[in-house]
């Protein structure tokens, strides 16, 4: 059988299947990445990992030591990534030119006992270092921080680039996405789903009560007494602890906060790809009042963030643990503000 097709129609046609086979062979933008803190136990995975995705065309590695043996042997591996170490204060603005991304996990991990604001003193410093340099040297960057306490590490990293001239705020992000993957798994486990198949948004902070996960936000959607709803919230909010205890000493979350902070990285190299892409972040932010800062929903592009897509609807429950978290995340911005004002 054959169809007749007018002539005007067959061009149209012709003319879309060629649009779809030039956008389907264009040329990706494939960027530099560099790791700050990549001898570390986050740093090492992460690298590892963004060694494999195929947006990466330079990684630049960067530790106060070691990082030649772990750039050396991540280097073999054949993936078309580029792989260099650099070494101490001399050689971090090298790993940082030309960098499109810029992901720090460095600082000092969490032992028993300790909480996240036990870091301050140390890791604070850590940051503002730099982010000093990655103002200097790469301004523009996509600056993905790990190192905690981020409820006051982004504020400080905020105001670093303040003071050289250079903020924009759709550029610097905390990253929360490990209170997502374990939102995720911990709702996934309560009601024998594939984990990679939910999605639970966390807003607010990265530190226990400022971590809120919406549940009654759940993609697929999924229902929970009272008790199991404040159970799966205590849980994923003291997460990290439950890690560090386990670790009994060695150490604290690390492997699955690099597949967290590779995940965010990956999504920030598909933005500067053209995807509109929804990733949750702590970053400046006016969508509660009295806050300067705060984790959503955002949807990212090739600026960076695009849109705040803000709180969203929330249940009593909910709007109860914002309430009950602005007070620490206000002490915490303050703080972080305050280190940069005062070094």
């Amino acid at each position: 059988m054959f169809v007749c097709v007018p002539k005007r129609l067959l061009s149209q046609l012709n003319a879309f299947n060629h649009s779809l086979r030039a956008l389907s062979t264009s040329p990706k933008i494939n960027s530099k990445v560099t790791v700050l803190g990549a001898s570390g136990g986050i740093g090492q995975p992460l690298s590892l990992l963004m060694k494999q995705n195929s947006l990466v065309s330079e990684l630049a590695l960067y530790d106060i030591a070691h990082t030649p043996g772990v750039a050396a042997d991540l280097s073999h591996i054949n993936t078309k990534a580029r792989v260099a170490g650099f070494v101490g204060p001399d050689q971090l603005a090298d790993a940082l030119k030309g960098a499109a991304v810029v992901v720090i996990p460095a600082g000092v991990p969490r032992k028993p006992g300790m909480t996240r604001d036990d870091l301050f003193n140390t890791n604070a410093s850590i940051v503002r270092d730099l982010c000093e340099a990655a103002a200097r040297n790469c301004p523009t960057a996509f600056i993905a921080i790990i190192s905690n306490p981020v409820n006051s590490t982004v504020p400080i990293a905020s105001e670093v680039f303040k003071k050289h001239g250079v903020y924009d705020p759709n550029r610097i992000f905390g990253v929360t996405t490990l209170d997502v993957v374990r939102a995720n798994t911990f709702v996934a486990e309560a009601k024998g789903l594939d984990p990679s198949t939910v999605n639970i948004p966390v807003i607010g902070g990265h530190a226990g009560i400022t971590i809120i996960p919406l549940l009654s936000r759940a993609e697929p959607s999924v229902s929970f007494s009272d008790d199991k709803v404040d159970a799966l919230t205590k849980r994923i909010q003291d997460a990290g602890t439950e890690v560090v205890k386990a670790k009994a000493g060695t150490g604290s979350a690390t492997l699955s906060m690099a597949m967290a902070g590779a995940r965010f990285a990956i999504s920030l190299l598909r933005a500067l790809n053209g995807e509109q892409v929804v990733e949750c972040s702590y970053v400046k932010s006016d969508v509660v009042p009295d806050l300067s800062y705060f984790s959503t929903p955002l949807q990212l592009g090739k600026n960076g963030l695009v849109k705040n897509l803000g709180i969203g609807k929330v249940n009593k429950y909910e709007e109860e643990m914002i309430q009950k978290a602005i007070p620490e995340l206000k002490a915490s911005i303050k703080k972080g503000e305050d280190f940069v004002g005062s070094s």
